[in-house]
């Protein structure tokens, strides 16, 4: 913790060493966490070339109230979801989904595909369903906050993370037979 501590310190006076340091320590996971929001390697890339740019820009910013990563990874999710709507994706989010209220989960006894097949199928996911999914599932992101991130409703959050699982199972299906 003191490393990362003294590594932000340098690169606040501009250290260039502390700055490549800091991006061979998070590099793997920001790009991760671009990649499972914008389904597309290159740009996931170009995102997370961005978002370092930016965190070095904003880092005299950066207070110690959470973690550095956590810092980093919303300025990483902020750039993936700008993009996205630059490119007028469809996200598919409207905000009434309330007659659509799914009941609640119950638990199934399910054989996985292997899990560069669900990789492989999130990313044919639509924009909208792909970005509520992977922020929900895999970066934990309650949906309180994602309807913050999104500047969409509650609802509209849970109503798009179960239309993601259902169109994921309709892609798996068609993938290799898995349902």
């Amino acid at each position: 913790m003191q490393i990362q501590c003294d590594l932000i310190e340098e690169c606040r006076r501009g250290s260039r060493r502390a700055q490549f340091r800091l991006y061979e320590l998070y590099s793997k996971a920001m790009f991760n966490t671009a990649y499972r929001i914008t389904g597309n390697r290159e740009e996931a890339e170009d995102m997370l070339q961005e978002a370092f740019t930016d965190c070095f820009t904003k880092i005299g910013s950066y207070r110690s109230e959470s973690t550095f990563g956590a810092w980093l990874k919303t300025i990483v999710i902020n750039r993936c979801i700008s993009r996205l709507r630059r490119r007028e994706a469809e996200l598919v989010l409207t905000d009434d989904f309330s007659r659509h209220e799914t009941p609640e989960e119950q638990p199934e006894e399910v054989t996985l595909p292997d899990p560069s097949v669900i990789a492989r199928a999130v990313e044919r996911l639509p924009d909208g369903y792909r970005v509520v999914f992977s922020l929900y599932l895999l970066e934990g992101y309650d949906h309180a906050e994602i309807a913050q991130i999104l500047e969409i409703s509650e609802s509209t959050s849970k109503t798009q993370y179960s239309r993601a699982k259902e169109k994921l199972k309709k892609i798996l299906s068609e993938m290799k037979g898995y349902g």
